[in-house]
């Protein structure tokens, strides 16, 4: 099990228990960190076109510091990717509000369970998941799924 610490500026965003439930299914030998960062339709547009070429909103980016391919991480293959404290820098979330917002309505669920499930989907690309074949997306729905349900957050939840 890892430690780690998420920074999020976001009023009533829990990164604390994020990072506590994602650790417990995290292989590492160093404490890890990364963030969150939440922005309008308009940032994450600009975002989208500048790193991935595509001019339109989406609802999350994930920006990771290092490929890790899902397995166990280990401080001595990452020497310069520490923070200021030590920490593994794992990378950057980004997570439009207002599309999640979208989102929640249009599956109907809670705005909190969409949010969360954006954050939870953009760690997983951090940690080195994907979702590019039915074996890859099976893997990474079933360590979105874990995690939500460790912070007690289900689909059914409204």
């Amino acid at each position: 099990m890892a430690e780690l610490y998420i920074e999020c500026e976001e009023e009533g965003f829990d990164a604390a228990l994020l990072g506590a439930c994602a650790a417990q299914s995290t292989e590492s030998d160093a404490p890890l960190s990364c963030e969150i960062v939440f922005t309008d339709e308009a940032g994450i547009r600009a975002l989208n076109a500048r790193t991935r070429g595509k001019d339109a909103v989406t609802d999350v980016l994930s920006f990771p510091n290092f490929d890790l391919g899902g397995g166990a991480i280990r401080a001595a293959e990452h020497p310069f990717d520490r923070d200021e404290a030590g920490r593994l820098f794992l990378g950057s979330i980004v997570i439009c509000r207002a599309r999640a917002e979208r989102q929640a309505a249009e599956y109907g669920h809670s705005l909190r369970r969409e949010l969360y499930y954006l954050a939870v989907h953009g760690l997983c690309h951090l940690l080195g998941f994907d979702h590019e074949t039915e074996a890859q997306k099976a893997q990474m729905r079933a360590r979105e799924e874990a995690i939500l349900s460790a912070m007690g957050i289900g689909r059914e939840e409204a």
